[in-house]
């Protein structure tokens, strides 16, 4: 399954139904009158969050979304039938935004979150409706009130308890693919996660959700590599595990890269509460390992962990000291009825 964390999209409620011009006419009732109906209401533009999708990738193959327009009145007083609303599933953690990107429209961050986007037109009025006492057979009538349209901007963030962070090639996805059910690409060269990674960590019977992202260099808030884009994605976790390879030349820099490119993005990153591990321990002697520690240690001012992906050294402490940063895990939340009358796309 491809990956799409942005996608355009274009939404149309529908317009009201007309009203209707009709006179009564039976046997033995002179002068029946007007009797047409008014015209139904449009259908109303629903986005709601619902469980098992991760990616907006089909949005890029259906990208217009209009609700039908409500059916017009008829006579005997008959008001027509309302536009069935439209339903647009979405995955949880989706923000939807105003087509200029600058403001925050909606968001879905819990399963079962439903938002009426766009409201459907009302109908217009029948004749009936214009009856007064010197205008006893109008034939005027309303036409309908139009739907409203908007172009938006759907951006996918994805929720997870853990974000992954270093620079690339730092072992995140042999972390990732060794304390869950995560199947990330696994390379001895840079980049070889070009998309983020989600898996599901079960650890002292309690289960929570680790992010794993691209790896970031120096000046990827200004684009460089694949650049800040994924960062998105780690916004609302609750704390990041920084992993800093222990084959670099200066772990003390590499630590303050990530850093100050997590300060450079914003949105509250770079307080968030940490872990440090220096990985790749394996390799490595305890005299450098425990010198190199210290170097880190001094650089962060924070507790630093000998880890190995690879070998298991150090991932239940790692483990431990994420489970007390995560908190109680809060559950979820039930969706609600949708009804028989709405209309239900979903990108499956």
């Amino acid at each position: 399954m491809h990956f799409l964390d942005q996608a355009k999209i274009y939404l149309s409620s529908g317009s009201g139904g007309p009203g209707a011009v009709a006179f009564r006419r039976e046997k033995f009732i002179e002068f029946g009158g007007p009797d047409g109906g008014n015209g139904g209401k449009g259908g109303d533009i629903i986005i709601e969050a619902v469980p098992g999708l991760n990616t907006l990738i089909d949005f890029r193959y259906t990208q217009h979304f209009k609700a039908p327009r409500g059916k017009g009145g008829a006579g005997r007083n008959m008001t027509g039938a309302g536009g069935n609303d439209l339903v647009v599933r979405v995955p949880v953690g989706t923000q939807v935004l105003s087509e200029d990107k600058e403001h925050v429209l909606a968001d879905f961050t819990k399963v079962g979150d439903r938002h009426v986007f766009l409201r459907g037109g009302d109908g217009g009025r029948g004749n009936a409706s214009y009856k007064t006492s010197t205008n006893r057979a109008p034939r005027q009538h309303g036409t309908g009130w139009p739907g409203e349209e908007a172009w938006v901007w759907l951006r996918l963030k994805l929720l997870a308890d853990v974000g992954l962070v270093g620079l690339p090639n730092a072992g995140k996805s042999t972390f990732i693919n060794a304390v869950s059910n995560a199947n990330a690409k696994v390379g001895a060269y840079a980049f070889t996660t070009t998309r983020p990674q989600l898996g599901v960590v079960s650890h002292k019977h309690r289960e929570f959700v680790v992010a794993d992202i691209p790896g970031l260099i120096e000046g990827a808030a200004e684009g460089a590599g694949i650049g800040d884009r994924f960062l998105g994605h780690i916004e609302r976790c609750r704390v990041l595990l920084h992993l800093i390879d222990a084959n670099d030349a200066d772990v003390a820099d590499s630590y303050r890269i990530v850093r100050e490119e997590l300060e450079a993005y914003g949105a509250g990153l770079d307080e968030k509460p940490s872990v440090i591990a220096l990985n790749k321990v394996d390799m490595l002697d305890d005299e450098l390992i425990a010198a190199l520690s210290a170097e880190l240690e001094e650089a962060s001012g924070a507790e630093v962990i000998p880890l190995s992906g690879a070998a298991g050294t150090g991932v239940d402490w790692v483990l431990d000291r994420l489970l007390d940063a995560v908190g109680p895990l809060a559950g979820t939340v039930d969706a609600d009825d949708e009804g028989e009358d709405a209309i239900e796309w979903s990108p499956i």
